[in-house]
């Protein structure tokens, strides 16, 4: 029996119809379902909520951000988490809703590879030294100005080090898995998943996993943002200091021995190649 803890997003079209197709399959797989709270109403009488402690996998139903939040729910254990996208981009999740059925019967048989992905540990401490809050991002952690019309001015260190002193809309630190989001979107470079490095944007910089971050706000708004994987953080005043370094607890995501890191971005970001000049010469 595999206890399979199910997320999902309701914004999504066609969730009604896969949440069907598992019920229905979830008796001839041996699967004993639990939902996070927002699925319960959707997922019948009985339905019971995710227990963190007692799931031996997830399953998401949405796409990219739904991934991240079920990795939330646990965050000390390393529960593999499979990732039916149910949209149009889609970079964590393993495969489309047309291969939900496939991929739930390799889930059972065990026909699955596990990537371990880095996270980062991210807190905030205040002028005292004492820790505001605390999470793990498996994308980014972004300082940012939020609703203010200036840049934001912001002193980077690396283990103790002045990196520089930066002028922008925001900074963003990001995992290899996170490489191909807010970063990219910010001008960083694309980083194979599986490698571990701590990125950090707008000025492409590459550091070693081991590295530990502290941002530090110089001047501007009295009040700034931390944002964690684009869900969750809180504000950042002054005399705050962000910190952020690896953590020791990875996220393992569902892979298919098939798939490709560089399949996916052919598909997802169109690198299908030179195609004026691979046709043939139109008169």
């Amino acid at each position: 029996m595999i206890r399979l803890g199910v997320v999902g997003h309701q914004g999504y079209g066609g969730l009604s119809e896969v949440m069907a197709t598992l019920h229905g399959l979830a008796p001839e797989l041996d699967l004993r379902l639990s939902y996070e709270d927002a699925l319960l109403p959707v997922a019948g009488n009985g339905a019971t909520l995710i227990a963190p402690t007692e799931v031996d996998a997830l399953l998401t139903l949405g796409g990219d951000g739904t991934l991240l939040r079920a990795a939330r729910l646990v965050p000390e254990r390393a529960v593999p988490i499979l990732g039916v996208n149910l949209g149009r981009l889609g970079f964590l999740t393993c495969c489309p809703v047309s291969q939900f059925e496939e991929a739930l019967r390799r889930l059972a048989a065990g026909d699955y590879v596990v990537e371990a992905r880095m996270t980062l540990d991210a807190r905030v401490t205040d002028a005292g030294g004492g820790e505001r809050q605390r999470w793990r991002a498996l994308n980014d952690v972004v300082l940012h100005k939020g609703g203010f019309a200036r840049v934001v001015a912001v002193r980077v260190e690396a283990d103790g080090e002045t990196v520089g002193h930066f002028s922008a809309d925001g900074v963003v630190i990001a995992t290899p898995t996170g490489s191909t989001a807010y970063n990219l979107s910010a001008g960083g470079p694309v980083v194979v998943p599986t490698l571990e490095t701590i990125l950090l944007t707008p000025r492409p910089l590459v550091l070693p996993a081991s590295s530990v971050v502290s941002l530090r706000g110089n001047d501007g708004p009295d009040e700034l943002l931390v944002t964690v994987d684009g869900q969750v953080g809180c504000t950042f005043g002054t005399g705050d200091t962000l910190v952020i370094q690896r953590s020791n607890a990875p996220v393992p995501i569902v892979r298919f021995p098939e798939a490709s890191f560089f399949s996916t971005m052919r598909e997802k970001l169109h690198w299908g190649g030179l195609l004026d000049r691979d046709e043939p010469t139109r008169c």
